[in-house]
């Protein structure tokens, strides 16, 4: 069992930055890929950032690569999103995720534990 919780949501302008943290609970943590996914009002859930177990490998979605850095601590159980140069099409509930194993992938169904999302909001 994974408990996630993530923090460090809240108001940005555009161009600004925020940091996401996502705490993990349980002994499973290291042995897990980590995502974050989004989602905006009337939209799908889709796939924003990956890490690998070890966080040797890590993947984007096409509109965040370059501005958003995910990263993870094992020792201390915890994965993080930097997202710089925001744009208020960025405004979404941003998720972390915990993969099934060890390596990651950008479906919904590749995760099965999910936080209960932290808002982000960005003004222009």
């Amino acid at each position: 069992q994974v408990q996630l919780v993530e923090s460090g949501g809240g108001l940005a302008q555009a161009g600004g930055s925020l940091r996401l943290s996502c705490a993990a609970s349980g002994r499973t943590f290291s042995s897990r890929a980590m995502g974050w996914f989004r989602q905006a009002p009337g939209m799908e859930r889709e796939f924003v950032a990956a890490i690998s177990w070890s966080g040797g490998s890590t993947n984007y979605a096409d509109f965040v690569k370059g501005r958003f850095t995910i990263s993870r601590d094992n020792a201390q159980n915890t994965v993080y999103l930097q997202m710089n140069s925001l744009k208020p099409e960025d405004t979404a509930v941003y998720y972390c995720t915990a993969a099934l194993g060890r390596w990651y992938g950008r479906r919904v169904s590749d995760y099965d534990y999910w936080g209960q999302g932290t808002q982000v909001t960005v003004s222009s």
